[in-house]
């Protein structure tokens, strides 16, 4: 089965064999958007609520770029996508060139103001980085995670069959 190239705006450049995928669109006139997202990559234990369910909820980072135009710096937001929802952890502006080894990024996102915080998700949500999104993330890496599986294991009986 071919993954899937598109989800709502985005394109999405699957990066076969590597264990991430980018997301690409273009948002009004001038905002260029990138999402980088990792394969799983951490989880948490599901509270006891009685139903019978997986143990674990498990955890996908991803980073947003958003500039407008070449030369303009980016924000960048640091998210975590948990399986029908998104957290924001971090959110800076960075130079379009990155020169700054250590930039100043700010506090923590849960320790700002909460409208601050309310307005950067209705910000998200405006270009279709939202909950809908950490779905298709999910379902999206649980077939790449099978995928790069098999291809893993075919090299590696490749590799060992080698005379």
């Amino acid at each position: 089965m071919q993954p899937t190239t598109r989800f709502n705006s985005f394109i999405v450049d699957d990066r076969s064999g590597e264990q991430w995928i980018r997301l690409k669109r273009k948002f009004g006139e001038k905002e260029d958007i990138t999402i980088d997202v990792t394969m799983f990559d951490g989880s948490v234990p599901v509270p006891d609520s009685g139903q019978v369910q997986s143990d674990e909820q498990l955890h996908i980072t991803f980073i947003v770029n958003i500039s407008k135009g070449d030369d303009s710096d980016v924000l960048e937001i640091v998210c975590s996508a948990w399986p029908n929802t998104i957290d924001i952890q971090k959110f800076y502006v960075r130079g379009c060139n990155r020169t700054a080894n250590h930039p100043y990024t700010g506090p923590e996102f849960k320790e700002l103001d909460e409208q601050l915080q309310d307005s950067l998700y209705e910000f998200l949500e405006e270009r279709s980085i939202n909950d809908e999104l950490a779905i298709f993330l999910h379902e999206y890496m649980k077939s790449k995670d099978k995928t790069e599986f098999i291809r893993w294991l075919q090299t590696v009986k490749s590799h060992i069959e080698k005379k």
